[in-house]
C-alpha cells in the first residue's frame, strides 16, 4: 500500500524518485541518515538529504561516513531540493517536437550545446519552453549556425556562473557554519534560510549585467563595422578583423615555488585586475589560460598604446610581458582562432619580463609617439614563413 501523508510523499513514492528500493530508506531512516525526515511522510528536503545519501553510496562511501559526515552538517545540500523543485509531467523528444516546432535531432542539438545531459526520452516542461523559444528565434530569420553558438555560449557561461555560485556559497558560508559548532541539521536549516533570499536575487542581477554589456558590444561592433569599411578590410563571414594580444607573467612558476600558491595567486589576481582596470574601450578580456591573459580589441592603434603605457606603470616582479599581432580570426562560441591568433602567442613567448612584442600589420596602425625597434624575422614554433618583429616602446621624452 502506497498512502501518502499530506505532509509529503509516501515511503514507495520517494523510493521511486530516489532510484533505490523502499527497503533502503528504511535502513536509511533507521541509521539516522535522513535527519529532516520527522515521520510524517517524505517533504522535499527529506527527500533532498535521500539523493544525496544515494549519491554518496554510488561512490562507495560507507554507511557509517555518510552519517558522520550529515552530523557535521557536510550534507546539508539537501535543502536545494526545496529551492529547484521537480515537475512531475516530462515529454518524450516526439511530444517536444511537435509542442516546439523544431525536428527532433534539432533538438538534441540544441540540449548538447547547452550542454545539458542527453536525455532526449525526457524533456521537462522548462526544457520544452527554452526550445520554444530557440523555435521562436529561427523563426524570426536568425541563422541556425549563429543559434548554436550563442546557446553554446550562454551554456559554458552560466555553468561557470553557477560552479563559481556553488563554491563561494561552500566556501564562505558552509564551511564557517559547520566550523561554528552547530549540528547538522541546524547548519541545513541556516544555508536555506539564506539560499531562499539569495536565489532570486541572482537572476535580475545577471539580467543587469548583461544589459549592460549588451550595449557595449554593440556599440562596440558599429564602430568596429565602421573602420573595416573605411579601411576596405572586411574579413570572410565567420571571421573578424582583430587586434590580439597575449600577456602573461614571466617567472610565474618560480615564483610559485619560491613564495608559495596563496602569494603566487595573489600576484596574478594583481595582474589581471590591473589588465582589466586599464584596457581601452575597444578592447576586453577573452580569457584566462592559466597565468596568461588573452585580449582581442578592434583597434589596433589603441591596444598598441595600452600595452606600452600599461608596462611603464609595471614595477612589481614578476614583470609582464606582452605580444600583439592584427589580423583575422574565426570567431567561433565566444572565442577566437586561427594563424593569427597563433602569432600572437607565439610572439609574447619570445618576449621578455617588461617587453611589448608587435608584428608588422600592429605598427603600421601605430602612432607617431611611439617607436619600434626591428628584430628582424624571426621563425616561430610551427610556422614555415619568418614573421617580421618589432619591440615597441615610446619615444624618449613622450610622457
Amino acid at each position: 500500500m502506497s498512502l501518502v501523508s499530506n505532509d509529503g510523499l509516501s515511503l514507495t513514492d520517494a523510493a521511486r524518485r530516489v532510484g533505490v528500493t523502499p527497503a533502503t530508506l528504511r535502513r536509511w531512516l533507521r541509521d539516522g541518515l535522513i535527519p529532516q525526515h520527522d515521520g510524517n511522510g517524505w517533504t522535499t528536503a527529506a527527500l533532498g538529504q535521500a539523493r544525496v545519501v544515494a549519491r554518496m553510496r554510488e561512490r562507495g562511501h560507507s554507511l557509517q561516513s555518510i552519517r558522520k559526515a550529515s552530523e557535521e552538517g557536510r550534507l546539508a545540500y539537501a535543502y536545494a531540493d526545496e529551492l529547484f523543485p521537480e515537475t512531475d509531467h516530462q515529454y518524450t523528444l516526439g511530444e517536444a517536437a511537435r509542442e516546439s516546432g523544431l525536428e527532433p535531432a534539432l533538438i538534441e542539438r540544441i540540449i548538447s550545446a547547452i550542454g545539458f545531459p542527453a536525455r532526449a526520452e525526457a524533456v521537462s516542461e522548462d526544457d520544452l519552453q527554452l526550445l520554444r523559444y530557440a523555435s521562436a528565434a529561427l523563426d524570426a530569420g536568425f541563422p541556425l549556425v549563429a543559434m548554436l553558438q550563442v546557446v553554446r555560449v550562454y551554456g559554458q557561461a552560466i555553468a561557470q556562473i553557477s560552479d563559481a555560485e556553488v563554491r563561494l556559497f561552500h566556501l564562505y558560508v558552509h564551511e564557517p557554519l559547520m566550523r561554528s559548532g552547530s549540528s547538522g541539521l541546524e547548519v541545513a536549516e541556516q544555508m536555506e534560510d539564506l539560499s531562499k533570499i539569495l536565489l532570486p536575487l541572482a537572476s535580475p542581477v545577471i539580467d543587469h549585467i548583461h544589459q549592460r554589456y549588451l550595449q557595449h558590444f554593440i556599440e562596440q561592433d558599429i564602430v568596429g563595422h565602421m573602420e573595416s569599411d573605411l579601411d576596405g578590410a572586411a574579413a570572410d563571414l565567420g571571421r573578424i578583423r582583430v587586434a590580439i594580444a597575449f600577456a602573461d607573467l614571466t617567472g610565474y612558476t618560480r615564483l610559485t615555488e619560491e613564495e608559495g600558491e596563496l602569494e603566487a595567486l595573489d600576484a596574478l589576481e594583481r595582474f589581471v585586475e590591473a589588465v582589466e582596470a586599464t584596457l581601452p574601450d575597444s578592447a576586453r578580456v577573452v580569457k584566462l589560460i592559466g597565468d596568461e591573459v588573452m585580449i582581442v580589441g578592434s583597434d589596433p592603434s589603441a591596444l598598441i598604446d595600452w600595452a606600452v603605457g600599461f608596462q611603464r606603470l609595471q614595477s612589481e616582479r614578476p614583470l609582464p610581458r606582452i605580444g600583439i599581432h592584427y589580423g583575422e580570426a574565426l570567431y567561433r562560441d565566444g572565442d577566437y582562432y586561427g594563424r593569427d591568433v597563433n602569432i600572437a602567442s607565439r610572439i609574447t613567448d619570445r618576449s621578455a619580463g617588461g617587453e611589448v612584442l608587435v608584428t608588422r600589420p600592429v605598427v603600421d596602425h601605430a602612432g607617431p609617439h611611439l617607436e619600434f625597434d626591428r628584430i628582424g624575422e624571426i621563425k616561430l614554433k610551427g610556422f614555415s614563413e619568418p614573421t617580421e618583429m618589432f619591440l615597441a616602446r615610446g619615444k624618449e621624452g613622450d610622457d
